[in-house]
């Protein structure tokens, strides 16, 4: 994660787009979502502030084992993308509205392999669907949000299958442990105060 100094991003806005014309339902009372855009250390913070989420784990996704770890993965030549797993209750907060924070808040969907100051494919924008009712769900919101023009410029977000394996612990709860870090200072709280204000009844 580096700090030059460029505007914020804009997924700082206001104002959430729409939300999903559909949604997953039904299912267990505990699911998993695994989301990729940029830096995990603001999707963590963000999703960790939303109610009925159970636990979000920093992580990669899109490559292999043997070659998970921030070391290896920042070289961007092993397939990974940063990305979030996140557990949460669908009956206090659906995989649709999960999606509709993600492209409202938690990053820029129209940046391509890249996230604000960072750069390369593993800051890419990426959804990991776990069963075949999150694809559905994540091709039409993205064909929706196209229709929509919710965004100025195209949605570059792509469906990606891939494991997700665990970030390194000193990657884990970083916004929480580390308020006073330039990085996260500069970005990721302005993104966690975004949300509030944009979805104060989802916020915990």
């Amino acid at each position: 994660m580096l700090l030059p100094a460029i505007a914020a991003p804009a997924a700082e806005r206001a104002v959430p787009i729409p939300a999903p014309a559909q949604d997953v339902t039904g299912g267990k009372s505990e699911q998993v979502a695994v989301l990729a855009g940029g830096c995990f250390w603001g999707m963590e913070a963000v999703f960790q502030s939303v109610k009925g989420v159970h636990s979000v784990t920093n992580g990669f996704a899109g490559g292999t084992k043997g070659s998970a770890s921030y070391s290896q993965v920042s070289t961007e030549r092993t397939g990974h993308a940063e990305a979030v797993r996140i557990v949460y209750d669908p009956r206090k907060v659906s995989y649709g509205t999960l999606l509709r924070v993600y492209f409202s808040i938690a990053h820029d969907p129209t940046q391509l392999n890249r996230q604000g100051p960072d750069t390369g494919p593993s800051y890419r924008s990426a959804i990991f669907p776990q069963d075949a009712a999150q694809r559905r769900v994540a091709d039409a919101y993205i064909a929706q949000l196209g229709r929509t023009k919710a965004w100025p410029r195209p949605i570059v977000t792509r469906i990606e299958s891939g494991t997700f394996y665990p970030a390194e612990a000193y990657h884990q709860d970083f916004f929480w442990r580390n308020p006073t870090h330039p990085y996260i200072v500069r970005w990721d709280k302005p993104k966690v105060a975004a949300f509030r204000n944009a979805f104060p009844q989802l916020a915990n």
